[in-house]
């Protein structure tokens, strides 16, 4: 498969994430697919660092996603391997082989239980991946471990991504400062029912692994659960969250601690700049595109009204086209099954209103609104005039360049 030209929507520059204390890792090159570039992540945790996750709800999930949900009770993580190239999906009784002997060569190589290394696949499913693979490339892997650059563990975690994605935040907790360091991967297949496809947080804040998981899923809602590129939910979304706990900080207990919502809201600006580098790096997008439904009877009514929209090939082809085509977003919001009111309907494209109760807006400006659409970064926005729900999702265009990407997917 030919590398893509990089995404018009990618950031100009990088952040340089510092090192967390108690987590290492190191990449390399195990020719699972893709030829001459890192396509394994091992990632070390030192003993007592907690996890949280939040994994597909895909009926057609991964063998290493049903790992890691099983492992996610114990709350605790010594280890993480990623691979890229192969999803690891539909791959049946030798998935699920596959998938405890890496867990048993990665937990050799870290000198710790199977049950606290989590793995997580993404690239072609339906091919089984061979686990020799990993032998003997994890165990040298080990021996060179660093705490920084944090940009070669983004790179190694890529499929048709044309850029690596991180985010990070450092906050000050009783005095102390505390970071929070974010990857994650995802280009196509997006419109998570959960997180993205593959999203790794590690932070040094001490925090209990309960208070970690209502974190994490809360702030997965506004962020990752929140994007859409295609509507399609892949086999293997997976998001996790280690903390380390290295932080010289009282820990965060429950969430009737005060510092849980100062740590929490951090933790949210992190997911959600990944969520939107995410659905900045569609396949063949051109636009980034904000949907926001206001006026309706709740917020989870809203929600799907939103997403109606920000699914629409239609809508999404029309916005490639900078085309203000109010009709098509029409079309979305009454196929949503969700309260509407027709002739209470109004549309704005940024600030320019194109319709209103019902029709095309009197004052209409072709012109403006022309301009308007030609722009990067588009916000969509649908009045109902019917109570006070809101919701906003995330989206791209919809281009030729998606299917140039994915016509030769497996190629």
């Amino acid at each position: 498969m030919a590398a893509h030209p990089v995404s018009p929507l990618a950031p100009k520059t990088y952040p340089d994430l510092p090192a967390i204390a108690g987590v290492r890792f190191a990449t390399a090159e195990a020719g699972i697919k893709y030829k001459n570039r890192t396509d394994v992540l091992l990632m070390a945790f030192d003993e007592g660092t907690v996890v949280a996750g939040v994994l597909t709800r895909s009926k057609c999930s991964s063998a290493a996603v049903d790992w890691c949900r099983a492992n996610l009770a114990g709350g605790k993580a010594r280890g993480l391997v990623v691979n890229s190239g192969n999803a690891n999906a539909f791959t049946g009784l030798k998935g699920r082989d596959s998938v405890r002997q890496t867990a048993e060569i990665a937990a050799g190589a870290l000198g710790c239980r199977i049950e606290e290394i989590f793995l997580a696949s993404t690239g072609v499913i339906g091919e089984p991946l061979d686990a020799s693979k990993f032998s003997g490339v994890l165990d040298e892997t080990a021996t060179r471990m660093a705490d920084t650059p944090w940009i070669e563990p983004a790179k190694a975690i890529m499929t048709t991504d044309t850029y690596p994605k991180l985010s990070g935040a450092v906050l000050e907790i009783d005095g102390v400062e505390i970071s929070i360091n974010g990857i994650a991967k995802g280009s196509g297949m997006i419109a998570p029912d959960m997180a993205t496809m593959l999203s790794f947080v590690v932070t040094d804040m001490p925090i209990a692994a309960s208070a970690l998981q209502t974190l994490l899923a809360r702030h997965n809602q506004t962020s990752f659960n929140s994007i859409t590129v295609d509507s399609d939910t892949s086999t293997s979304d997976t998001l996790l969250a280690f903390a380390t706990g290295k932080a010289p900080v009282e820990p965060i207990l429950s969430l009737d601690d005060p510092r849980a919502e100062i740590f929490g809201q951090a933790l949210s600006d992190v997911l959600f700049e990944l969520a939107i580098h995410v659905v900045r790096d569609g396949e063949g997008a051109t636009k980034q595109v904000s949907v926001h439904v206001e006026g309706a009877v709740s917020d989870e009514s809203a929600f799907r009204i939103a997403k109606a929209i920000a699914d629409s090939p239609l809508v999404k082809t029309a916005i490639a086209g900078e085309d203000a085509n109010w009709g098509r977003v029409v079309m979305a919001v009454g196929k949503a099954g969700e309260p509407a009111d027709r002739d209470r309907l109004a549309i704005r494209f940024g600030d320019l209103t194109v319709a209103r109760d019902g029709e095309r807006a009197a004052f209409y400006d072709e012109a403006a609104t022309s301009a308007y659409m030609k722009g990067e970064d588009l916000d969509l926005t649908v009045s109902l005039g019917l109570g006070d729900g809101k919701a906003t999702v995330y989206t791209c265009d919809l281009t030729h360049g998606y299917i140039t990407i994915n016509g030769d997917y497996r190629s």
